[in-house]
């Protein structure tokens, strides 16, 4: 059954990856928007295996990512029209380059289907399957811990640029 990470109205299920740290996530007009950038956002709930829906959009030159698990972030950063890049929208951050990009100008919004089993990721930006069944050989730099054989919670990143989500449904396996 699909888990609703957003409820639309407030942060309700999430908490600041740095609670000490100022940040400047807020629930505007339904969506879940980073505002004032300077902290990440995780899930209070843990996850193992699932599928990931997510439905968002960022202003000319952002930069934002999800960590899944909290440990491998699919990155999310205005590279509309570049090559594909790791480092750049739809990217296992260091790791894994899209087949192509996918990506539609900022300021549109735009989907990013996830599918995360064990360390084998599928990534489909905007309907376009981008990495399909890879391996991912270990964790991002920025992660929150490196116990990979653990469940983790879902963050988004939220220290480089605004973002806004509209969606972002959780299916876990099985």
């Amino acid at each position: 059954t699909p888990i609703n990470l957003l409820n639309g109205r407030d942060l309700t299920g999430w908490r600041p990856r740095h609670p000490q740290k100022p940040h400047g996530w807020r629930v505007i007009n339904g969506a879940l928007t980073n505002a004032v950038p300077g902290n990440d956002l995780r899930t209070e709930r843990e996850f193992s295996d699932f599928k990931l829906h997510a439905k968002f959009r960022y202003p000319k030159g952002s930069n934002s990512g999800i960590y899944l698990r909290g440990r491998y972030e699919v990155q999310i950063e205005d590279n509309f029209g570049a090559p594909p890049d790791s480092h750049f929208i739809g990217g296992v951050y260091g790791f894994l380059n899209p087949r192509v990009n996918a990506a539609r100008p900022a300021g549109e919004w735009q989907t990013l289907d996830i599918t995360l089993i064990g360390r084998v990721v599928t990534v489909v930006l905007n309907g376009e399957p981008i990495i399909e069944r890879q391996v991912i050989p270990g964790i991002t730099g920025g992660a929150l811990d490196s116990n990979e054989e653990l469940p983790g919670p879902l963050l988004v990143q939220g220290d480089h640029g605004p973002i806004e989500f509209k969606e972002l449904k959780l299916t876990p396996a099985k």
